[in-house]
């Protein structure tokens, strides 16, 4: 089987929620995808609803494997960014006076979703980024176990409550209550290495916080969103226009939409570009994680073995391609001892990686 043929065969076969009336097939892939399409296509999801774009273009998605489109994806108009954000504005002023343990039933409901169809969207986002069948799996349970954690921790938020004796001269005849209000519509950018976890630690927070959202997937991981984020909070019957998931090259809309005129927030997760997402950001908050440089710092007196096994991992878990990855070794010696025992040790670990195709059995 072919993995265009398997993604069509799965869209009603796989792990599918069903209606609990007709029976209908209500699979994260149903839903979101466009009928008979080779490489199947998929649609953004705005105020509700699953729809093509008036552009009446799509975007390929290519897999890194082969450079073969296994996917593709709608190009929206700014138009449609315009729609999503008045659907995400009008939901959010009802999402704001929804109870809290409501909101925490929302979220545990799209991680029930993730669950029962870890199948199909681990699949994607294997396809999409090239992990390994059991990393991306664990991707998914990963995200879901972070919508429950996000859901409980959302029941207890706090506030404070201040007296005005704190300042020079004044009695204690007033108190001043602090509370946590949600920002409005948050626009959330995703990247491509964990395209759900990374998602979901946008989307599940923002909503847990009275907020809504208008999401914008990395390009090689767009469909992730659209099945992974969309058709989760669809299914888990998240109300109409509180999360909208776009698509497009983020050079021809990011842009509009990190510098919409109805966004509140901004959270960004990526490299170099979030300087210029910052530089173009009207007065709102913005959340950004771009990266780092992480070292690993081996003393004289560590464990050469333990070390040698976390910097492997570190550095060549998921080919690399995580902002946490270690990038650089600092070994602290005053001649060779330390270097002469661990750099064989290293050597021998990393000539012992599998390397291949992530639907082989690789490291």
């Amino acid at each position: 089987q072919t993995r265009a043929t398997f993604a069509a065969v799965s869209m009603c076969l796989l792990l599918a929620v069903c209606n609990a009336e007709d029976g209908a097939c209500a699979s994260v892939l149903a839903v979101s995808s466009l009928k008979g399409t080779l490489p199947p296509t998929f649609n953004i999801f705005v105020n509700g609803k699953w729809k093509s774009s008036e552009s009446g273009r799509t975007q390929k998605v290519l897999s890194p494997v082969n450079d073969s489109a296994i996917y593709e994806v709608q190009a929206a108009t700014q138009g449609e960014i315009d729609e999503a954000f008045e659907a995400a504005r009008s939901a959010q002023k009802l999402w704001a006076k929804t109870p809290l343990w409501k909101r925490a039933e929302l979220l545990k409901k799209a991680a029930e979703v993730m669950r029962s169809q870890v199948v199909d969207i681990a699949k994607v986002i294997q396809d999409e980024v090239a992990k390994p069948n059991k990393a991306a799996v664990s991707e998914v349970l990963r995200t879901a176990d972070l919508l429950d954690y996000t859901a409980e921790e959302g029941l207890r938020m706090k506030g404070e409550l201040l007296t005005s004796d704190s300042f020079v001269g004044e009695k204690r005849n007033k108190i001043a209550l602090v509370q946590r209000v949600p920002l409005g519509v948050v626009v959330a950018v995703p990247p491509f290495n964990y395209p759900l976890n990374l998602a979901g630690s946008k989307v599940g927070p923002a909503l847990m916080c009275g907020n809504s959202v208008v999401m914008k997937p990395p390009s090689a991981g767009a469909v992730t969103g659209l099945v992974g984020i969309a058709a989760a909070f669809d299914l888990a019957g998240a109300p109409a226009g509180l999360v909208n998931v776009v698509t497009g090259r983020g050079s021809e809309i990011g842009d509009y939409l990190t510098q919409h005129k109805l966004a509140n927030a901004v959270t960004f997760t990526g490299g170099s570009t979030g300087l210029r997402v910052a530089k173009g950001v009207a007065m709102v908050p913005i959340q950004m994680e771009l990266g780092g440089k992480d070292p690993a710092i081996v003393l004289p007196d560590a464990n050469m073995k333990l070390a040698a096994n976390a910097i492997v991992k570190g550095a060549f878990s998921y080919s690399g391609q995580r902002c946490t990855a270690v990038k650089v070794v600092l070994i602290v010696e005053e001649g060779d001892e330390v270097s002469s025992q661990l750099l064989p040790m290293i050597l021998e670990r990393v000539k012992a990686l599998k390397v291949g195709s992530p639907y082989d059995d690789v490291d």
